[in-house]
């Protein structure tokens, strides 16, 4: 019995591999959202970033919080070629921001969660890039339509295949060494 049970996680392992599942859909598409993302590797926090004119929009507004997660094996993988695997998911929690509360005197801390979007790389997508929008009830996302302007912005900006590698301080160095920087992240 002792032998039986020791064998159980190495078989969990095995079925899904040793960072856990990969990006896993429903029979007609939608993404489940994985409820383990934020023991991922994190990679970066933005705070306020826009990249258009939604800041002009409600400037009174605190700015958010953008936070990164990627799958552990991407991570490594990015970190000895310098390039994403497929079936990389990234997700991006975007939280509110809050500057009074508690002790805090200035500067902002996190807060609601806003929304959760996830970037899926895999082979049979348009480009290999996905972009997913979930709802506040974590049921599957539907695939954002790919007339929505994050695949033109991410297929025009990004550092690296696709993602903004340049906002991850412990990955640009990477890029930069192993020659996988695009020419339009170094402005």
């Amino acid at each position: 019995m002792r032998k039986i049970l020791a064998g159980i996680p190495f078989v969990a392992m095995l079925l899904l591999g040793a960072d856990g599942p990969a990006p896993e859909f429903t029979k007609d598409g939608r993404l489940v959202r994985p409820a383990d993302y934020r023991e991922w590797v994190y990679l970066s926090s933005g705070l306020g970033m826009t990249y258009g004119p939604v800041a002009e929009a409600n400037p009174a507004r605190s700015p958010n919080f953008d936070n990164v997660f990627v799958t552990p094996a991407a991570y490594r993988s990015f970190l000895k070629n310098g390039t994403w695997p497929d079936r990389t998911m990234f997700i991006l929690e975007v939280r509110s921001s809050v500057s009074k509360g508690s002790i805090n005197n200035g500067g902002h801390y996190q807060s609601d969660m806003v929304a959760i979007e996830a970037e899926v790389k895999d082979a049979r997508f348009p480009g290999k890039w996905a972009f997913f929008g979930f709802e506040r009830s974590g049921d599957p996302a539907k695939q954002i339509p790919t007339t929505a302007s994050c695949y033109s912005c991410h297929a025009k900006n990004g550092a690296v295949d696709n993602t903004f590698v340049q906002f991850y301080p412990t990955l640009l160095p990477v890029a930069k060494d192993k020659g996988t920087l695009s020419p339009s992240a170094e402005r």
